[in-house]
This record gives C-alpha cells, sequence and structure tokens, in this order.
C-alpha cells in the first residue's frame, strides 16, 4: 500500500505580516489570499524493516535512520522529521513508525509561495490518511504551525498552513486570543478567469531567506517601530479593500491595491527590497505591468505582476528576455488531499 497526498501554494495578494504573532497577538491580523495549481507531494510507504527513509529528490536530499521514537530535527529534510516526531508523540503512544517517504514541491524553497508550510501540510495529510487520525480542517492546520513555528522554531506566520489546508480564495482573520478564522470565499468565475488573465508570477532564480525578513519585521513591531506599526496597519486595510474588490468583481481595482500593499510592505524592513528588485519591478511596469509585488515575506523568491490582459502578451515577451521562469497563474479551489494506492 501507498499512501499520496497534496497540498497547494498559494499567492498572497495582501494582508501578509500581519498573521505574525508579533503583530496579530497586538492588533488583530487579516490576509486574502488564494491557491494556485501548484503543489507539493508526498508520498509514505509503510514498511516493517525497522528503518526510516526521507527522500526529496527536487532537493537532492535523503535520511535514512533506524527506527526511533524521536530524530534530532537538524538538517537536512527538517520538516520531515519535526513532522514524525510530533505524530510519533501524540498519536502513536510514543512507539516508533517504520516508514519510506518521497516528497517533492512545483516550487523551490524560499518562492514565496508558501513552500515549506505546504510541504508540512502534505505530509501531515500523508499521515492523516495512513493513520486514520481524522484531523479536521482547522485540527490538521493549527498542527502545521505548531510543528513548524513551536516544534521547529522556525520563524514565519500562520496564513500558510490554514491556505494549504483550505485552498480557493480566503480572507482570514488571526485575532488577538490566537484563533484563526478562514472565511472561504465564493468569487465568481469570471472574476476568476479575468484574474487569472491579468496576472503573472516571474522567478528569478534567486531564492529568499524569509527568516531575515521576518526577524527584522517582528522586532521592528515587538519594539514598537512606528513606521513598521503603521505600514502593517496598512497592509491589513489592504486585505479588506482586497476581499471588497474581488468579491465586488472590480479586477481593475486589484492592480491598485497591489501597489498599494507593496508601498507599505516596503516599508516594514529594509531587507524586503533590493536594488536588483526593484529594477526588475521598473523593468516589468516599463513593458506593461501596472502592478508589480514579492510573493511572500520579501527579499527575493516569485514576483507577481498585474496588468490589462491587451498587454499581457507585450509583459510576458520582455520577461522572457530575463534570466528566469515566467509561470501563468491558474488557481485552485481544493486544499489538501490524500488518497491511498
Amino acid at each position: 500500500m501507498q499512501i499520496r497526498s497534496r497540498a497547494p501554494l498559494r499567492i498572497g495578494f495582501a494582508g501578509g505580516g500581519t498573521d505574525l504573532t508579533s503583530y496579530s497577538d497586538k492588533y488583530g491580523g487579516c490576509v486574502f489570499n488564494a491557491t494556485v495549481g501548484m503543489y507539493s507531494y508526498c508520498t509514505i510507504v509503510p514498511v516493517d524493516d525497522g528503518k526510516i527513509r526521507f527522500v526529496a529528490p527536487d532537493r537532492g536530499e535523503s535520511v535514512e535512520v533506524d527506527a526511533v521514537p524521536y530524530i534530532e530535527p537538524t538538517e537536512p529534510l527538517i520538516l520531515h522529521k519535526g513532522v514524525y516526531n510530533r505524530i510519533v508523540k501524540q498519536f502513536n503512544g510514543g512507539k516508533p513508525l517504520s516508514l519510506f517517504m518521497s516528497t517533492s514541491s512545483d516550487a523551490p524553497p524560499g518562492s514565496g509561495l508558501g513552500t515549506s508550510s505546504t510541504m508540512v501540510v502534505a505530509i501531515l495529510e500523508a499521515y492523516n490518511r495512513w493513520l486514520n487520525l481524522k484531523l479536521s480542517e482547522y485540527s490538521l492546520a493549527r498542527l502545521a504551525y505548531e510543528i513548524e513555528r513551536e516544534d521547529l522554531q522556525l520563524k514565519g506566520g500562520k496564513q500558510d498552513q490554514y491556505a494549504a489546508v483550505f485552498g480557493g480564495f480566503s480572507f482570514m482573520e488571526f485575532n488577538p486570543d490566537g484563533s484563526v478564522i478562514v472565511n472561504g470565499l465564493r468569487v465568481d468565475k469570471h472574476v476568476i478567469y479575468e484574474l487569472e488573465c491579468s496576472l503573472l508570477l516571474f522567478y528569478s532564480g534567486k531564492s529568499h531567506d524569509s527568516s531575515k525578513v521576518i526577524s527584522q519585521q517582528i522586532a521592528n513591531t515587538a519594539g514598537n517601530k512606528a513606521q513598521t506599526v503603521e505600514a502593517m496597519h496598512g497592509i491589513k486595510q489592504a486585505a479588506i479593500k482586497m476581499k471588497d474588490a474581488v468579491l465586488r468583481g472590480d479586477v481593475k481595482q486589484v492592480g491598485a491595491i497591489l501597489n498599494e500593499g507593496w508601498e507599505q510592505k516596503k516599508r516594514t524592513s529594509s531587507v524586503v527590497t533590493n536594488s536588483e528588485i526593484d529594477s526588475l519591478v521598473e523593468y516589468a511596469k516599463a513593458n506593461g505591468a501596472e502592478a508589480v509585488k514579492l510573493s511572500g515575506a520579501g527579499g527575493g523568491g516569485f514576483i507577481l505582476m498585474y496588468c490589462d490582459p491587451v498587454n499581457r502578451q507585450k509583459l510576458l515577451n520582455a520577461l522572457k528576455q530575463l534570466k528566469g521562469d515566467v509561470l501563468p497563474v491558474k488557481f485552485c479551489k481544493e486544499g489538501a488531499e490524500s488518497w491511498t494506492v
């Protein structure tokens, strides 16, 4: 028997950063995001040879150890080890599991599409199916968050785990008491089609170190640095405006709000952007883009570009002159899924 799972990556349209506890625990945060047809995948094959094997061919990494209750959570494949440790401790009575696991992702780490958190969700969903844990969507997302942020002490927010579990267009609220509310939005088909015609993703091949950006944002927010806190408030308002614009079908307004959110994002940390990114933004806008923002914390990774569909090919042709990959945006409704083979 093989257990397989997948979880979708996401585009953060607005509100990213307000899901960090340094902000949301004080002021409450909200994010507008949507999942796309790019995935993290996991396959589990139960074995009885007393071994644990983790392989990630897309990263060129693998780990093989004896089946033990706890694996020291270090690189390589720290996420795989962290999820295994929590599953054994919380759901298997501390008894080790023997398995072969293979994972891969449609986007590289540091892409700004929530790759790491989505991988944690995909791995968890495979265990959920294998061990019949019957975790609800909220329980699965919360567990993924706890493993990544608390067990492994990896810096980041909360939106990625919930996006990967629930899927679709979501307006998420992160409350000061730690609770999360995921409002799944019913977006008209023609609005989705118009957005897909108007958006492109560009990846220069340079990933970002989200922890560096997030660490500075956390320090600035915790220290009540006025510029950062005010910018975060602006980012939160942009998420509300984005939700309203998309639900109204006002796709033209999406570009304006993307620009507004990006300008606020740059005020939260000195390492959100750099001269190379700024030059790319200027180039894109000179060739048909009306709005450009980095997906994720900033500093690198995928760049989301908005344009009038009439100018789409012009922008596409211009981006193809650069070193990097240009991808269309195709939204998906489904969140994390699993099945047996």
